[in-house]
C-alpha cells in the first residue's frame, strides 16, 4: 500500500467478504486486523481477496490460544517430512497440521485441554529418529523480519535502479565534454547512434523490470477504481519513455531528430525507490515501541522439575513461550522474570519500571504477584507460572499499543477524502498544462527561444506535464496522521501511559474539564482511623468489635480501615504480619473468634452496611444511612461529627440497636503532588473539578487543600455519570479520572476516561487511557502527550498540503515567464519522494518527547 486510497480500496474489499464482521487496516504498519465467522470464510480466503485484488497479503498472527508455529530444524529430506507428520498424526489432541516446505515451519492447532504446548514440542522432539529441533516462532520477530524483507527489498531495487541511471545521465551531461566517449557515442549503428542504443536498452531494464511494481500497483489500483501514487509515477514515466522512444522512431523515418529525455524517467523511478526506501526505513522506527516492549520478555526461562512428592529434582533451559501455568520457575538475580505469576520461595527487589513506570523497586516475597518481563534485582526467587502468552500484562500491554495504533483518529477522514480525489484531479491539472503550453505555443504567446534545442511546442509542453504528474505527492497526507499517533502511542507505553487508540489522542487534547474522584485518585486511598468515640457505657473494646464485624464482609476501603485499626487495637503486638494486600491472615486463623457472628450483611452504596448480631441491628454508615433508618442523632454526637469533616476527615456514625452509640473519624491523606498537579491544570485552561460520595463538608475541606473550587459532594456512584453529562451539555470535552472499581460508568460517560493506578490491571474496558502508576502527574503527561502530537499532526498537513500547493505551480511553469524556473521531471521525482520521507521523520520527532516535571508544571501555559 502507498497512500490513503490503497487503504481505503482494501478495506472496501474485506468489508465486502461474507463472514467478515470487522476489518481495520494500517497505512503506517501495512498490517491488517479482521474479525471473522471462520464457519463462512477462512484466512486463506481473506488473504486471496486482497491478493485478487492486486495486493500482497500474508497471514501475520492470531488471537488462537490453540495455534502453535514451529520452526523445524534438520528436516533435510522427503522421508523427514514424512516423518514428523506421522507423528503428528499419531499424537493425541492434535487437531490439524501444515508444514511449510519452503520455510520449514509447521503450524499445528492443537487441543491445549488435552495437550499443552511443551508437552507437543516434547513429544515430537522425542520420537524422532533424525534429532528433530523444533523452535517456536514468536509472532512479533515475524512482523520484525518482514519489516526489514521489505527494506531490504527496497534497498536492492533503488541501488539496481541507480547503477543503470548513472551511465544514462554520464552520457548525457558528462560524455560530450570528453571527445573521444563523445565520437564513440554518435557513431551509428543500424538507424540509430550507438548513444541512443545504450540509453534504451538501459532505460528499459529500469523503466519494465525495476519499475514493474509501479505497474502492478496502477493497474490493481485502477482495476478497483480507485487511484494512488503508482498511478502518477506509471504515468509520467511511460510519458517521458514513450516519447523518448517515438522521437527515436520519427527520427529514423524522417530525418528530424527531436531531443529524447529517456534519463528522465530512469532517475525519476531511481528517486521513487530512493524515497520508498528512506520511507520504510522510517516507518520501521515508529514501531520501535511496540518492538522494545517485545524484547522485554525473556527469550529462555530455567524450569523446576519436581519429583511426585513435590521435591526439586533437577532444571532444565525452556522456552519461555513454552511456559504453561502452573510451571515453577527460577530467576536468579539480575535476570528478568519470564512471565506473569506468584512467588513459590525466596524474596527479593523487583525494578517493574520497565511495565508499569514506577520508579522505585518494589518488595517480593512468599505469595507476592510478579510480571513477566520485570528484572529481579537481589535474591533468588521460585516463581510458579499464572498467566502465560497472550494473557500476560506484558502481552495486554503491546495488543493495547497495536489496537491504537490500528484505530484511526477523525481527524484522518481528511486526508482519506484528499486522497480518494487527488490523483484524477493531478491528472487533469497535468492536461491542462500540456493544453495550455502547446497551444500558447502554436498561437504565438512566448517566442521560439523558450524552446529547447531541436524541440517542439509538444515537448516543451510535456516536460511541465510530466513535472505536474509526478511531483503530486497524496502518500505525504496519507501518513502524516498514523505515523505521529504510532510514535506518540509508542512514547506514551514507555512513560506508562497505554492509549486506546487515535480518537482517544484526539479528543483528548481539547479536554475543558478534568473531573477527579476523591478517595484512592485525590487522596492515597489508604485510609487510617484518626478517632474513635463511644457515647455510651460500652467498652471501647466491645465498641471496635462490633463494628469489625460489621465491616468484615465490605470491600470499601474505609470499612478495612476499621477493620484494621480494629485488629491492631486487640492485637498490637502481634500486628506486624498479619496483614497482606488488605486481606486478613494470621490474625483471624490464631484468635478465631475475636470477630462476632454477623447475619443478613448488606451494603447499601453511597450510604454504609447494614448487619445483625444476636439479633440486634448494627449500623455503619454516614447520616442518610441511620437517618432513614429511624435512629435519632444526638447534638453532642452531630458537633463531634461537624468538627471531623471541617478537618477534612470522614465521620461514620455506628448505631446499635437502633441507638447511636459511637462515632469513628477516617483520615485519607492527599498524594504528595496531587496540589502540584491541579495547579497545573489549571495552568494548562483546564477546569479541575471534584467528585464524591462523602459529606459536604469533607469534601469542600479536601477540596481546599488541593485547590479545586468546583466540588460536587453526596454523589451516588451511578450519579457521577449524570455529572459529566452536566459538563458536556455545552459541548465541552470532559476527562473523568478514576481508579476503574467504581468509577466503569463514570469512565465510559465522559468523552476522555483515564484510569489511574491500573498497575497490572490494564484492560480496563471503560477507560480510553490507562495510567499504570498511581501518580496524578501521569494526567497531565496524557493531556501534554496529546497536545504535542496533534500540534505535529497538524504541522505534517500543513507540509503536506503546502508542499503541493507550491509545487504544482512551479512544475507546471507558472513562474517560467518571469522567473524562468522550471523543475525538471526528474527533479520533481526527487522532491516528490522526499516529501513523504519528511512527514515520517516530522513524526518520528515525537520520539524526543519528555514528560513534564513537577518543577516546570506550573511553567506551563495555555497555547
Amino acid at each position: 500500500m502507498t497512500c490513503a486510497a490503497c487503504v481505503n480500496s482494501v478495506e472496501g474489499i474485506l468489508r465486502t467478504l461474507p463472514g467478515v464482521k470487522r476489518a481495520v487496516v494500517a497505512l503506517a504498519t501495512s498490517l491488517g486486523e479482521v474479525e471473522y465467522d471462520p464457519t463462512i470464510v477462512s484466512k486463506d480466503d481473506i488473504v486471496n481477496a486482497i491478493e485478487d485484488a492486486g495486493f500482497e497479503a500474508s497471514f501475520v498472527q492470531s488471537y488462537e490460544q490453540d495455534k502453535i508455529i514451529l520452526g523445524v530444524l534438520g528436516v533435510s529430506s522427503e522421508l523427514d517430512v514424512q516423518q514428523l507428520e506421522e507423528i503428528l498424526c499419531n499424537l493425541k489432541g492434535v487437531r490439524q497440521f501444515h508444514f511449510d516446505r519452503i520455510l520449514k515451519e509447521v503450524e499445528i492447532v492443537f487441543d491445549p485441554e488435552v495437550l499443552g504446548s511443551r508437552s507437543l514440542v516434547d513429544a515430537i522432539e522425542g520420537e524422532s529418529s533424525v534429532k528433530l529441533k523444533l523452535v517456536v516462532k514468536n509472532p512479533y520477530t515475524r512482523m520484525a523480519s518482514k519489516d526489514l524483507q521489505e527494506s531490504s527489498d527496497m534497498l536492492k531495487l533503488f541501488a539496481a535502479s541507480f547503477f543503470l541511471s548513472v551511465p544514462v545521465i554520464f552520457m548525457r551531461l558528462v560524455c560530450p565534454h570528453i571527445p573521444i566517449l563523445y565520437s564513440l557515442l554518435l557513431r551509428r549503428c543500424g538507424p540509430f547512434q550507438m548513444g541512443d542504443w545504450l540509453k534504451w536498452a538501459l532505460v528499459t531494464i529500469v523503466q519494465f523490470v525495476i519499475g514493474k511494481r509501479f505497474y502492478v500497483a496502477a493497474g490493481r489500483a485502477l482495476r478497483n477504481g480507485s487511484t494512488n501514487m503508482d498511478v502518477l509515477v506509471a504515468l509520467g514515466t511511460s510519458a517521458s519513455y514513450f516519447y523518448s522512444v517515438y522521437a527515436l522512431l520519427y527520427g529514423a523515418v524522417t530525418g528530424f531528430w527531436s531531443p529524447t529525455y529517456f534519463e528522465t524517467s530512469a532517475m525519476l523511478i531511481t528517486f521513487v525507490l530512493l524515497g520508498k526506501y528512506l520511507e520504510t526505513v522510517a516507518k520501521g522506527k515508529t514501531s520501535d515501541a511496540i518492538k522494545k516492549l517485545v524484547e522485554l520478555a525473556p527469550a529462555t526461562a530455567t524450569l523446576l522439575l519436581k519429583d511426585k512428592e513435590g521435591k526439586i529434582v533437577g532444571e532444565r533451559q525452556i522456552d519461555a513461550l513454552l511456559i504453561q501455568p502452573g510451571d515453577v520457575l527460577k530467576v536468579l538475580p539480575g535476570a528478568k522474570v519470564p512471565v506473569d505469576g506468584v512467588v513459590a520461595w525466596g524474596s527479593s527487589h523487583v525494578n517493574e519500571s520497565m511495565v508499569t513506570g514506577e520508579s522505585a523497586s518494589v518488595f517480593k516475597e512468599v505469595n507476592s504477584s510478579v510480571i513477566g518481563g520485570t528484572i529481579n534485582l537481589h535474591g533468588l526467587l521460585h516463581i510458579r507460572a499464572m498467566k502465560v502468552g497472550s494473557n500476560t500484562v506484558l502481552s495486554q500491554i503491546i495488543s493495547l499499543v497495536e489496537t491504537a495504533q490500528m484505530s484511526k483518529a477523525p481527524i484522518q477522514k481528511f486526508a482519506d477524502y484528499i486522497a480518494s480525489v487527488f490523483v484524477p484531479t493531478v491528472v487533469s491539472m497535468a492536461f491542462v498544462t500540456l493544453l495550455c503550453w502547446y497551444f500558447a505555443g502554436v498561437l504565438g504567446a512566448y517566442p521560439e527561444a523558450w524552446l529547447p534545442e531541436n524541440g517542439s511546442h509538444f515537448v516543451f509542453a510535456l516536460m511541465f506535464a510530466i513535472s505536474v504528474v509526478v511531483i503530486a505527492c497524496p502518500c505525504a497526507l496519507g501518513l502524516a496522521t498514523p505515523t505521529a499517533v504510532m510514535v506518540s502511542t509508542g512514547v506514551g507505553a514507555s512513560n506508562g501511559v497505554l492509549i486506546k487508540g487515535g480518537d482517544a489522542l484526539e479528543r483528548a487534547q481539547k479536554i475543558k474539564y478534568v473531573i477527579f474522584d476523591k478517595t484512592g485518585t485525590l487522596t492515597q486511598g489508604k485510609a487510617t482511623v484518626t478517632d474513635a468515640k463511644v457515647f455510651t457505657g460500652m467498652d471501647r473494646g466491645q465498641f471496635l468489635t462490633l463494628v469489625a464485624s460489621a465491616e468484615a464482609n465490605s470491600e470499601h476501603p474505609l470499612g478495612k480501615a476499621i477493620l484494621e485499626y480494629a485488629r491492631h487495637f486487640h492485637f498490637f503486638d502481634q500486628s506486624s504480619g498479619a496483614t497482606k494486600d488488605g486481606k486478613n491472615y494470621s490474625i483471624e486463623t490464631k484468635y478465631p473468634g475475636w470477630l462476632l457472628d454477623v447475619s443478613d450483611f448488606s451494603a447499601v452504596p453511597g450510604k454504609g452496611v447494614k448487619c445483625f448480631t444476636d439479633g440486634k441491628q448494627v449500623l455503619v454508615g454516614n447520616r442518610k444511612l441511620l437517618t432513614e433508618s429511624g435512629v435519632v442523632i444526638p447534638n453532642h454526637a452531630e458537633n463531634f461529627v461537624v468538627e471531623l469533616e471541617e478537618s477534612a476527615k470522614t465521620g461514620i456514625l455506628v448505631a446499635y440497636n437502633n441507638v447511636l452509640i459511637g462515632v469513628i473519624g477516617i483520615a485519607d491523606p492527599l498524594k504528595r503532588e496531587a496540589t502540584v498537579v491541579i495547579e497545573g491544570l489549571k495552568k494548562m485552561g483546564v477546569c479541575p473539578v471534584m467528585v464524591t460520595g462523602d459529606n459536604w463538608r469533607t469534601a469542600r475541606a479536601v477540596a481546599k487543600e488541593v485547590g479545586i473550587q468546583d466540588v460536587r459532594a453526596e454523589v451516588m456512584p451511578a450519579g457521577k455519570a449524570d455529572v459529566i453529562h452536566s459538563f458536556q451539555k455545552g459541548g465541552s470535552v470532559v476527562a473523568m479520572v478514576g481508579d476503574g472499581i467504581n468509577d466503569s460508568p463514570a469512565l465510559a460517560a465522559a468523552d476522555v476516561g483515564m484510569a489511574i493506578g491500573a498497575g497490572t490491571d490494564i484492560a480496563i474496558e471503560a477507560a480510553d487511557f490507562v495510567l499504570m502508576r498511581n501518580n496524578l502527574e501521569d494526567v497531565i503527561t496524557a493531556i501534554d502527550l496529546s497536545r504535542k502530537t496533534f500540534s505535529r499532526i497538524r504541522l505534517n498537513y500543513v507540509f503536506a498540503m503546502a508542499y503541493n500547493v507550491v509545487a504544482i505551480p512551479v512544475a507546471a511553469g507558472v513562474f517560467f515567464p518571469w522567473l524562468r524556473i522550471t523543475l525538471p521531471p526528474w527533479l520533481a521525482g526527487a522532491c516528490m519522494a522526499l516529501s513523504s520521507v519528511s512527514v515520517v521523520c516530522s513524526s518520528l520527532l515525537l520520539r524526543r518527547y519528555r514528560t513534564p516535571r513537577l518543577t516546570t508544571i506550573l511553567e506551563i501555559t495555555i497555547e
